[in-house]
């Protein structure tokens, strides 16, 4: 790290803490001029792009999962702390993949594997806006599926 006064290469870290913002806040001490600097180390995320179903690309937006899995879980006794907890462990999974493009599908199964453990109303919900059930018969088979995944662990 260079010392912004006297353009020297060597310096020493007194002091490192966390900031709120996630960076590392670093006060130094220039081993040739003596005077002291702060500097902020911050990771650097490499953006996810989101492929949709019209091939369009998108950056990933934690967001918009929030609020899709919001709507699934309106007037559901799920708290805010469980839908959190289910956006970040899809924007865990989403950021931790090789790839730097995920699909809407993969996206959305993700979401629905989660709101299947949280609430199996809020489940239908998404799964239905999500997967475009044409017709009821489409719709009872997803139900059918989730009552047969329901009976295997009693068995």
């Amino acid at each position: 790290m260079k010392c912004i006064y006297c353009n020297c290469s060597e310096s020493r870290v007194v002091d490192s803490r966390p900031t709120e913002d996630g960076a590392i806040r670093r006060r130094r001490e220039c081993e040739g001029c003596g005077r002291r600097f702060t500097t902020y180390e911050k990771i650097e995320m490499v953006p996810v792009l989101v492929v949709k179903k019209d091939k369009r690309r998108e950056a990933f937006d934690a967001g918009k999962v929030r609020s899709g899995i919001i709507k699934a879980c309106e007037k559901r006794p799920v708290s805010i702390e469980d839908i959190e907890s289910l956006v970040r462990r899809v924007e865990t999974s989403v950021s931790q993949q090789t790839e730097q493009e995920v699909t809407t599908d993969q996206i959305g199964l993700l979401v629905m594997d989660g709101l299947k453990e949280l609430d199996e109303v809020a489940y239908i919900r998404f799964a239905s806006v999500y997967r475009q059930f044409k017709d009821v018969q489409s719709f009872m088979e997803e139900l059918q599926q989730l009552l047969d995944t329901q009976k295997k662990p009693e068995e």
